[in-house]
């Protein structure tokens, strides 16, 4: 049986606490076989574990993610891109709160009506989001700053 892995990826705490690097453990994911050998094997991540109030059992259904790809203006893409997973479903139906760590970070171009909500955890990876994670660092920082700066959460 293969192995849990973790990749270090950087959780924004929901009440406003600095952001700082956590271990993202992954596992692997069971896909049906259709005789081919040439796809790598994917990995669930467990961001749910640093997910306050997030939906208990219901493992990756309680969240979403979102590819950060490039920040605005660039016209290549990251190497190594970063995925941003977010709570969508919490243990008693009740909104997250706003995640006052981004509300901090965006300032006076915060918006409500497209607030990150929940603690975020933001991960890096290199071709595929779930096969492909590797080590996120504080050294992102500036770059997920920017991007945070001026991108609200995705529409549910």
């Amino acid at each position: 049986m293969d192995q849990l892995h973790t990749f270090e990826a950087i959780l924004f705490p929901s009440d406003g606490r600095q952001p700082t690097l956590v271990q993202l453990m992954t596992s692997p994911m069971t896909t049906p076989s259709h005789g081919t050998y040439t796809t790598s094997p994917t990995r669930m991540p467990h961001p749910e574990v640093y997910m306050d109030y997030v939906a208990e059992g219901l493992g990756s259904r309680a969240w979403k993610y979102h590819l950060v790809e490039a920040l605005d203006g660039m016209n290549r893409k990251f190497t190594n891109p970063y995925i941003i997973f977010y709570p969508t479903v919490s243990r008693d139906g009740m909104p997250f709160p706003v995640n006052k760590s981004i509300r901090e970070i965006q300032g006076r171009a915060f918006k409500e009506e497209t607030a990150w909500r929940g603690n975020i955890v933001i991960a890096k990876y290199r071709d595929n989001p779930f096969s492909s994670m590797m080590d996120a660092s504080m050294a992102d920082f500036a770059i997920l700053r920017n991007y945070l700066l001026t991108h609200g959460a995705p529409r549910q």
